[in-house]
């Protein structure tokens, strides 16, 4: 590993976490550096979500320090155990000691997309290649024919990523998270991460993605994936469906296997600083996400606990009974993850969680269908692998600890997000003159389902930029500024100084090498005292985006994400190849409002009637109405008037 980092352990709980969290996963595995130059140049630090091991062959490998849960029917072409760690003994596995007769029914293995094909064929070649002594180099894959590899070479098991290490006069297959190598003579490795950088070729997944493993880029450790088997993913029966069962579920053998998995990846690390959880927020993984965060706060207390509560977008057809049950499930596991972890944050594209909700979420610049998961987890994707980056920083991170406490005091533990995915910004421009084009209007849109109220007070807030350049040409002497902004000379200060302009008030999530900026400093005579530790993070590096990222973008975007100049023609190729991306998680009113409306959305529901089966799976009534009360009292914690008596008793 590259020196000491702090390690993080990521938890995805529910089908649709999973789908996030595979996209996010994709987008790291994409911007991981194999040129030992670059690791070390790299802004952020991979080892703080990704773990170094070896195969029983002795290969280093590289994989995510991930526990990921799902139930029966949700893995489809992936192997529960993965192939990583696959040995030729198991092939002798399936051993019968009966002599009698043996009646064998066979069901065809699940159809791999065009894209894990391809990936397959991939490692089939390097193998071919390998044990034929065909030159290597980069040459040595040209003209292969993927889709001449047929599928009963490949097997129904085979991986689904692979990478080549090209080394003078040998070929050595690698998977393609392998920690960043030389090759002989300080030559580069050739990865698949290069490959598809290169190639540039588009993956039309639309109508094929039925479960997340379908667009899953690299491998996984034996201990990740765990299915629940007592539930079904598809079927009419036997599905997970309400908080009560979730609750239930966390128990007996499932909860020693979670235990176990845990050990295992917590006790390897060093400087463990907390878990990363995504959570399915209306179904029944809720309930199991509660007991989940309350065992990781009872068994690895000091620890941060950031936990995404996520959730699609319902479908215009959704039953008003499973709108109903999807509400009570979000109220719920809101309230329990919020008490149980250090932060809790809704993540998802829809226009609100009470049973008539506005439209989804849309952003200008992107063509993304709500309704389609494979678009909308990639969205929340992007956003996470911004919000993130606090605590990934190879220099001045800021650890989980300390970003949760900046950002819930007075125990508004219940914080949103909020989005610019792309950042609108010209190409060549600079970003003063970007931010000044959003005029009077904010650049980003909410990710949390609760619009951002003109009025409200912001308690605090972290922003993250990434793919914009910090620096930039300082106007010329005598010049006049055309904007205030245009005054900085550093990025930070730059967004510092916007950002105060919309949120006078507010202070910013802990950053301890961040200055006041010259123009707060004239706006804000109090602004010193309020700046001296900020929450405000530009980074150079931008999202990567590699197949299977799905390229749904406006023509208007050129290939790195950037708006075009109005008087260039549009972009023909439609590939997107990296994003500028601006994210803000905020303490604020709007977070308050999203919860008082939602806690009188389900007070007013009489579920004994409409819903009885919620109530048969448990919680007791009684104890349901407790939780709503506290739900009610959480969201008054995020009115002004309770702020301002906050801290009076603080300061007495």
């Amino acid at each position: 590993m590259s020196g000491s980092c702090r390690e993080v352990v990521t938890l995805q709980l529910g089908h649709y976490a999973n789908f996030v969290g595979t996209h996010w996963w994709n987008l790291q595995d994409a911007s991981l550096a194999y040129d030992g130059d670059d690791v070390s140049s790299s802004e952020l630090q991979s080892d703080v979500m990704f773990r170094e091991g070896l195969t029983l062959s002795g290969q280093v490998t590289y994989t995510p320090r991930l526990i990921a849960l799902d139930v029966k029917g949700s893995l489809q072409t992936l192997r529960k155990e993965g192939r990583l760690y696959d040995t030729e003994e198991e092939e002798e596995e399936h051993t019968f000691t009966w002599e009698g007769a043996i009646v064998t029914h066979e069901e065809s293995p699940p159809e791999k997309n065009s894209f894990l094909q391809e990936l397959d064929a991939l490692e089939v070649s390097v193998c071919e290649v390998q044990s034929t002594g065909v030159p290597s180099g980069a040459e040595a894959l040209e003209g292969v024919n993927f889709e001449a590899v047929t599928r009963e070479k490949l097997g129904a098991s085979s991986s689904s990523v692979s990478s080549l290490s090209l080394q003078a006069g040998t070929l050595v297959a690698e998977p393609d998270f392998c920690r960043p190598s030389m090759g002989a003579a300080g030559v580069p490795v050739e990865t698949v991460n290069c490959r598809l950088e290169r190639t540039h070729k588009a993956y039309w997944l639309e109508g094929s993605v039925r479960v997340w493993s379908d667009f899953l880029r690299l491998h996984l450790h034996p201990r990740t994936v765990s299915i629940i088997n007592q539930y079904n993913h598809e079927g009419e029966s036997e599905r997970l469906e309400v908080f009560g069962q979730g609750e239930a579920l966390l128990q007996g053998s499932v909860l020693e296997d979670l235990e176990d998995r845990l050990h295992f990846f917590t006790e390897e690390c060093d400087y463990l600083q907390g878990f990363q959880v995504l959570c399915d927020l209306t179904d029944g993984f809720s309930g199991v996400g509660s007991k989940v965060t309350e065992l990781l706060r009872d068994s690895y207390g000091g620890r941060g606990i950031l936990t995404w509560g996520v959730a699609p977008v319902n479908h215009p057809d959704t039953s008003s009974v499973t709108a109903l049950q999807q509400m009570m499930n979000c109220a719920l596991g809101t309230l329990q993850m919020a008490n149980h972890s250090s932060l809790f944050c809704p993540l998802t594209l829809r226009g609100g969680f009470s049973r008539r909700p506005p439209p989804p979420t849309a952003f200008p610049l992107l063509h993304a269908d709500p309704l389609l998961r494979y678009h909308s987890s990639s969205v929340l994707a992007l956003a996470l692998d911004s919000m993130t980056v606090p605590y990934r920083l190879r220099q001045n991170a800021e650890p989980m600890w300390q970003l949760s406490d900046a950002l819930t005091g007075s125990g508004r533990k219940v914080v949103s997000a909020f989005g610019a995915v792309p950042f609108p910004m010209m190409l060549g421009s600079s970003l003063p003159a970007a931010l000044d084009a959003c005029a009077d209007a904010l650049p980003w849109r909410p990710l949390s389902a609760c619009a951002e109220p003109r009025g409200g007070r912001c308690f605090g807030q972290s922003v993250i930029l990434r793919g914009v350049e910090e620096q930039w040409r300082p106007l010329l002497p005598g010049v006049e500024p055309p904007s205030v902004l245009h005054q900085e000379r550093r990025g930070e200060d730059v967004l510092s100084a916007y950002l105060r302009l919309h949120y006078p008030s507010a202070p910013l999530a802990s950053h301890s090498s961040h200055r006041p900026s010259v123009t707060c400093a004239i706006l804000l005579p109090q602004c010193e005292k309020n700046l001296k530790s900020l929450g405000l993070h530009l980074v150079s590096c931008c999202s990567k985006l590699t197949p299977p990222f799905p390229q749904f973008f406006s023509p208007a975007l050129s290939s790195q994400g950037f708006l075009q100049n109005p008087g260039s023609p549009p972009s023909a190729c439609g590939s997107v190849s990296s994003l500028p991306v601006l994210t803000s998680l905020q303490c604020s009113s709007a977070a308050g409002g999203c919860l008082s409306e939602l806690q009188r959305s389900c007070a007013a529901v009489d579920l004994r009637r409409v819903i009885p089966s919620f109530l048969s799976h448990g919680p007791e009534l009684s104890e349901l109405s407790e939780s709503l009360e506290q739900l009610r009292r959480l969201a008054h914690r995020y009115r002004p008037e309770h702020s301002d008596s906050s801290s009076s008793d603080e300061e007495d």
